[in-house]
């Protein structure tokens, strides 16, 4: 049941077709892991929060540095230094109590990955690189869980949503893995994507609209325009093409 504040705090929402409170409730109730709180995961957790998420789980292992401010604006100038979990769960307690913040400082690994993936209704990845994304993949194809897959170059970003069994997941999309590397960004790029998921996150938990799964949107910031691409399920995916008993989970 919603409270009488519940109701006022998130009257604009509920007011959207098809949402209501039965909406606000499935929220409320859900409980979403963000894989990372730097560019991505601060627009992510940032919305998710405000937008009434039961419990937001935060995995990053990374300490706040001034060269991430330009763009993780979960994090201030006087959280430099601190376990960004830690500055990250300050400032979604501060922007909304009633949702339960857990967070997690660890590096995400084969070893981990699945025990730290298990039991949520979504898995946003808010990651830096192909690997860890790939890993993240594999789990919520095992777990059978929806993923909501963000990246940013620059002014360039790019979204989609695998629902497993379903949908062409990141190993449909994504051949090889590129070298790491520091890479450009303007703080706008994670901005735009990372509220773009938190929507596609939303959308899932409440089931309202339609979701990016079988599409690739692409955003061209530097042009300001949107491309979508539609995505295939490879039957020979390594992580998804396999039956079952045979994939790599």
């Amino acid at each position: 049941m919603l409270t009488p504040e519940e109701k006022l705090r998130y009257d604009r929402q509920m007011m959207i077709q098809g949402f209501g409170e039965a909406g606000q409730e499935k929220l409320k109730q859900a409980k979403v892991v963000v894989a990372g709180s730097g560019g991505l995961g601060s627009p992510i957790a940032i919305y998710l929060a405000a937008a009434g998420i039961g419990t937001l789980c935060i995995i990053d292992h990374d300490k706040v540095e001034l060269s991430n401010l330009n763009r993780q604006i979960l994090h201030w100038d006087k959280d430099v230094g601190v376990r960004k979990v830690d500055s990250a769960a300050e400032k979604i307690r501060g922007l909304n109590g009633n949702v339960k913040v857990e967070t997690v400082a660890v590096t995400i690994d084969e070893s981990n990955v699945s025990k730290l993936t298990a039991g949520y209704d979504v898995i946003v990845d808010a990651m830096d690189n192909l690997p860890t994304r790939f890993l993240l993949n594999r789990a919520a194809i095992e777990h059978n869980t929806p993923f909501v897959h963000g990246a940013v170059y620059g002014l360039e970003g790019r979204v989609t949503t695998v629902i497993p069994g379903k949908s062409a997941c990141l190993g449909c999309l994504y051949r090889g893995i590129p070298p790491r590397e520091k890479f450009p960004v303007l703080g706008t790029t994670p901005a735009v994507i990372g509220s773009i998921q938190a929507t596609e996150a939303i959308k899932i938990i409440t089931g309202i609209g339609n979701l990016l799964t079988d599409r690739l949107l692409v955003y061209d910031g530097l042009n300001m325009k949107f491309t979508e691409l539609r995505l295939s399920r490879n039957h020979r995916c390594e992580y998804c093409g396999h039956p079952a008993e045979e994939r790599l989970v």
